[in-house]
């Protein structure tokens, strides 16, 4: 892949081919699938397009390198139960951040988490949380995310990280 530079939008509902592949390139790469490829991408770009649809619960970020999908971050907004202090009463939850081996290194991650943590869906959200990779944790610390065991976080989820 050769070195350019990355523009990082909203994905649509017609980047679901791209997204499916880079979720199936993030979990095969783990252990061998237990579903066919072509089978599991077509019930992957299926649930995509219904998630990346205006009103769901789903947001999704892609960075592209010209015309191609190099990376992905999902975030869920996630509903908590009203409460009378002065909290946000929503979550959003970080999932599915992958960049394809042959962008990695070059500030794609750093795009993509930078365009979440900035979108306006993010503002007055009572905190981003997720759960990190060892390999990944450092990224998210750069982003004032917080924890040490397995799920961490970023209070207040709002503005820009601090660098």
């Amino acid at each position: 892949m050769t070195r350019t530079s990355v523009t990082v939008r909203r994905a649509v509902h017609s980047d679901a081919p791209a997204l499916a592949r880079l979720r199936y390139a993030l979990r095969a790469g783990l252990a061998t699938p237990d579903e066919d490829a072509n089978a599991f991408l077509a019930r992957c770009e299926d649930w995509m397009i219904d998630r990346l649809r205006p009103g769901a619960s789903w947001r999704c970020w892609v960075a592209e390198r010209g015309a191609v999908v190099v990376g992905a971050i999902w975030m869920q907004i996630v509903e908590k139960i009203p409460n009378p202090l002065g909290e946000g009463e929503w979550h959003g939850y970080i999932s599915n951040f992958f960049v394809d081996a042959r962008a990695r290194g070059e500030g794609v991650g750093s795009a993509l988490l930078t365009a979440l943590v900035c979108a306006p869906e993010t503002q007055g959200l009572d905190a981003l949380f997720l759960w990190p990779t060892d390999r990944s944790r450092t990224l998210y610390h750069r982003f004032d995310f917080v924890g040490t065991g397995g799920v961490i976080e970023r209070r207040p989820a709002s503005g820009p990280p601090r660098r």
